[in-house]
Order: structure tokens, then C-alpha cells, then sequence
């Protein structure tokens, strides 16, 4: 066990995903914070520590992924990229790392939320937010780790779904800003659509070994043909609430639409590439890529914001 066994189980190529609801609640938060004193000065501050928060939460997902992979027999030892599972990591040293992990990242959000609070009369809005990020914690671990594991009855999409769309973008903009809008659901609904897509992929990819080892994902329940579809699904479903919430409810993020549109035309190209393969592996780099393209999206909403990128 080295410095980069725990590196590669870190999965630090998910960091990107998981800043990209941040990122989009920042987005939308950035005109209403301008118009408090008080949240116009911590902006950026709060943002860094919702995004170091976002990472402990990410790491702490994947070390129990594998953690909880392991233990439940879906990984062997033939998976060498699995650090528990391939002996780098022993299930007892993950453990102790996995729960002072969680500890680091409790004491940060709490942290974090007390510095964006700090000075309003917002106590009970605190409370909640806390009691989320606790929440956020036993969802990480739970997904695959302890007994009965709720991924591996097909609910991990709507874990994604709710924790990496509406409360991270929700959460994010009311931390920013002070303030409160229904609306954010629609920006939460897209990162959440489109991290729902990229967790749709992975369990594409292992469908195969996932069905072999019990592992009911939702993949696994729906079958092949049918994750084709819902994967499309996930795309119509997040790029309908983007346009929606920036053409017609907010009408004051289109900043940077055509910039935005050109990017989603690569999501375009994903879609016909997965309808093309009948081979679980091939979707690993599509997989990368849509990861990759939804950051990318989403740090450009938020320069199109932030720094008045107007076309």
C-alpha cells in the first residue's frame, strides 16, 4: 500500500463531474448574491468551500465503491483497478480511511455553511442544509457499501439524480446568494440528468459482471436495449429544463447560448456512438467524454455569468 494506491481509488477523474452542479448553482446564484453586501463578498470564498466540500464527498463516494464492491463479492480480484479487491488496499485500512474521511468532510460543510451564514438570520436554513450534507454522507457510503446497498437495488440513479442535481445546484445558489428560487430545480435537473447519464454509462459498461455478481442496477433491470433509450432520456430530459429555465424562466442566462449550444451538439455525437456499440467496454471513453463535456458546460455557464461572456 502506497501514496498511489490511494491516488487511483481517490477516481480523481470524477472530481470534474461532481464540481459541475457547483458550478451551474454558482452560475445562476452570481446576479442575485451581487445584490447583497454580505453575500456579493463571501461569493467566492463560499464557492471554494462548497467545491472542497463537493471533493471530500466524491472521494468518499468512490473509496466506499470500493470498499463496498469488494465485500459484496461484485469485484474479484481479477479487477487490478480496484484497490481493495486487488489487495493494494486492505478492507480494514479503506474503512478507517473512509470514516475519517467523513468526518473531514461534516466538519468542512458545516464550516462552509456557518461562513456563508454567518451574520443573517438564516439559522434554520443552516440546520437543513446540515442535516442534507449528513444525509449526502450516509448516501456516499451506502450506495454500494454495508448491508443492503441501495445500488445494488437499481436506486442509485436517483441518489445521483437528487444529491448531484437539485440539492447541489439548489443548495449551492442558496449558500451563495441568500436567497430562494423554485426555479433552480430546472439547473438542477440538467447536472443532475447528466450525471445520471454518465452513472447509466458506467453501469453499461459493467453490465455484464454486475448482472453475474447480483448487482441489480438499474441497467441490469432495464436491459440493454431499454438503458439505450433512458440514456437518451437523460440527455432530453436534462438540455429541455437548461432551455427552458435560460430562455423562458430566466431569461437573463442565455449569456453565452451559442457557446453553449455548440457544446451540446457533442452530446449529440455520444448519443449515436452508444446506439451504434453492442460492446459493454467501448463505452468507457464515452463515458470520459460526456463526464468531461458536462464540466466543461458547466464551468462555461459560470464564466458566462461571473465575467459577462455575452455571446
Amino acid at each position: 500500500m502506497n501514496g498511489r494506491d490511494w491516488i487511483e481509488a481517490s477516481r480523481l477523474r470524477t472530481l470534474p463531474l461532481a464540481a459541475a452542479c457547483v458550478m451551474v448553482g454558482a452560475a445562476v446564484a452570481f446576479s442575485s448574491a451581487q445584490d447583497s453586501p454580505l453575500a456579493s463578498v463571501r461569493f467566492w470564498p463560499v464557492f471554494a468551500g462548497i467545491i472542497l466540500t463537493v471533493f471530500g464527498l466524491q472521494v468518499l463516494s468512490n473509496w466506499a465503491n470500493d470498499l463496498g464492491d469488494h465485500e459484496n463479492g461484485a469485484d474479484g480480484p481479477d479487477r487490478t483497478d480496484r484497490a481493495v479487491a486487488s489487495g493494494r488496499i486492505s478492507p480494514k485500512s479503506m474503512k478507517r480511511a473512509v470514516i475519517l474521511l467523513a468526518v473531514l468532510v461534516l466538519f468542512g460543510g458545516m464550516g462552509t455553511v456557518a461562513m456563508a451564514l454567518q451574520g443573517t438570520e438564516l439559522f434554520l436554513s443552516a440546520i437543513i442544509l446540515i442535516l442534507l450534507g449528513i444525509l449526502g454522507i450516509v448516501a456516499a457510503y451506502r450506495y454500494t457499501a454495508g448491508k443492503n446497498p441501495y445500488g445494488y437495488a437499481g436506486l442509485g440513479d436517483a441518489a445521483v439524480f437528487i444529491f448531484f442535481g437539485w440539492v447541489g445546484v439548489a443548495g449551492t445558489a442558496f449558500l451563495l446568494s441568500h436567497t430562494w428560487s423554485w426555479t433552480w430545480l430546472l439547473p438542477g435537473t440538467f447536472t443532475g440528468a447528466l450525471s445520471v447519464a454518465v452513472l447509466n454509462l458506467n453501469n453499461m459498461r459493467d453490465f455484464k459482471s454486475d448482472e453475474a455478481a447480483g448487482k441489480r442496477t438499474l441497467v441490469v433491470r432495464l436491459g440493454w436495449d431499454k438503458s439505450k433509450r433512458y440514456h437518451v432520456f437523460c440527455f432530453a430530459l436534462a438540455w429541455s429544463a437548461w432551455w427552458l429555465f435560460s430562455l423562458a424562466v430566466e431569461p437573463g442566462q442565455w449569456r453565452g447560448a451559442l457557446w453553449i449550444f455548440a457544446l451540446s451538439l457533442l452530446h449529440l455525437g455520444h448519443l449515436v456512438r452508444v446506439f451504434q456499440t453492442s460492446d459493454p467496454q467501448a463505452l468507457d471513453p464515452e463515458l470520459k467524454r460526456v463526464a468531461l463535456s458536462t464540466a466543461l458546460i458547466a464551468l462555461f455557464l459560470l464564466l458566462a455569468q461571473t465575467q459577462d461572456l455575452a455571446v
